[in-house]
């Protein structure tokens, strides 16, 4: 499977929505006993400003807004995206990938196209020919006689409207920074020739699945299928298109472009887990619109800080209860509901329906004190196995401080020394944690 990014600027959330759905598609083949190999590839040269082929290369418009080098853009944005993922609790791709680092990749497949006749040279560069090609544009069922030709290159020396550029020449009246010589001139390579020629080298020349947004199917992801197909040979070059839908504000699509985008940052710094925000995204299936509102997140965090406290609970109980003997029966109907809500387009509100219900009866039988330790520990078990899906009960990393104050305030109890025991709980309140002994076992948890 393969998707990438562009390193340009920070990930808005709408962005990350992507990522998340695309997360829990692996996990839930893996779940399902696939072995996965995950390509992600990095665009840090020729995502240029229009699809029409026309305008600057957004790594040359951060350069010259924040005044540093290409690479120094690309480390700095790459950076902020990974730790983006880390913090939602995103799965590290098995192979990562950077354009710069492939450019002759991208330039042996040109001539190859080349070579088989798919090509044509203009002013600016060099072009595919699309009308070689009987079905493009099937990804996106494109009407060709509707679509807008691109200004950058004038009608007579664009063959079709649909053609588009796989390696552009550098402007002869100045010097970029990221340019690379070449078979025909001094240049950079088009968009989509570097998505193509990486997944080639990475997954061979038909591989399973190809991820990203929707706004990618029209342009994008239509001429990846007719570029590489046209190398190959082999139809499809894909088995399986999987894209998200957009996240929406009351403006309209996130977008940086139109700049009314959030960053996962300015949700941290509002006080907000980045795993309320993965929990927000499961909340919708990933090809229907989302609309976000934070209103809409605090009503996902009360509900993740739910489910939080009912696996403390449970990691906390202790009975002297023989058991309840239909618990297995009660755990198989949530597996098997969850399982196949999950494996139907990744149904993933309907499998939280199963869950919750679960959760719901669990409650009551605790309430009642019908479980048995071994019960409680089974149950533990279950919801671990569901979240190796979900990815929303990261365990939180109790500072080495915070423990050592804990373990202060268990021998001051221990002693009776409850003057000490209280200062030392009000001290740990302080630096924003919480710490509970009403029961056997002492639970720390952030405030």
């Amino acid at each position: 499977m393969r998707f990438g990014h562009t390193v340009y600027n920070f990930a808005h959330i709408g962005n990350l929505r992507t990522y998340i759905f695309e997360d829990i598609l692996r996990r839930t083949l893996e779940f399902n006993g696939y072995n996965v190999k995950h390509v992600m590839n990095i665009t840090d040269v020729g995502h240029l400003t229009s699809d029409a082929d026309e305008g600057e290369d957004k790594m040359e418009l951060s350069i010259k807004k924040e005044k540093k080098s290409a690479y120094e853009i690309a480390e700095k944005y790459s950076k902020a995206f990974f730790n983006d993922l880390k913090d939602l609790n995103i799965q590290s791709p098995t192979t990562i990938c950077k354009a710069t680092d492939h450019i002759k990749e991208m330039i042996d497949l040109v001539k190859a196209l080349e070579k088989k006749g798919f090509t044509y040279q203009t002013s600016d560069g060099i072009y595919f020919d699309t009308s070689n090609l009987k079905d493009y544009g099937k990804l996106a069922r494109l009407q060709i006689d509707q679509l807008k030709e691109g200004f950058r290159i004038e009608k007579k020396e664009k063959r079709n409207k649909s053609d588009f550029a796989l390696w552009k020449f550098s402007p002869k009246d100045k010097k970029r920074e990221m340019e690379w010589p070449s078979p025909w001139k001094v240049g950079f390579p088009g968009w989509h020739i570097e998505c193509s020629a990486m997944s080639i080298k990475y997954l061979g020349e038909q591989f399973d699945i190809h991820c990203g947004g929707i706004d990618h199917i029209p342009v994008h992801h239509t001429n990846e299928i007719a570029q590489s197909e046209s190398f190959t040979g082999k139809k499809p070059w894909v088995k399986y298109w999987l894209h998200g839908e957009f996240l929406i504000v009351d403006e309209g699509k996130m977008s940086k472009s139109e700049n009314n985008f959030l960053t996962l940052q300015s949700l941290k710094n509002k006080g907000y887990d980045p795993l309320v925000y993965r929990f927000f995204c499961l909340e919708t299936q990933y090809r229907k619109q989302l609309k976000f509102s934070f209103e809409s997140l605090d009503n996902t965090k009360n509900s993740l800080e739910r489910l939080k406290e009912f696996v403390r609970k449970i990691k906390s109980y202790q009975s002297d209860s023989l058991g309840y003997k239909d618990l297995d029966k009660l755990i198989s109907i949530c597996e098997k509901g969850f399982k196949e809500e999950i494996n139907n387009d990744l149904e993933i509100p309907g499998a939280l329906a199963y869950l919750f219900d679960f959760i719901k009866q669990i409650n009551i039988l605790l309430s009642e004190e019908k479980l048995s330790n071994q019960d409680a520990q089974l149950i533990l078990e279950f919801i671990e196995k569901i979240d190796s899906i979900l990815g929303i009960l990261k365990e939180e990393e109790i500072p080495n401080k915070i423990t050592k104050l804990a373990a202060e305030r268990v021998i001051a109890r221990e002693n009776k020394d409850w003057k000490k025991s209280d200062e030392l709980r009000d001290k740990i309140k302080q630096l924003g944690y919480q710490v509970d002994d009403s029961k056997k076992k002492i639970i720390i948890k952030k405030i």
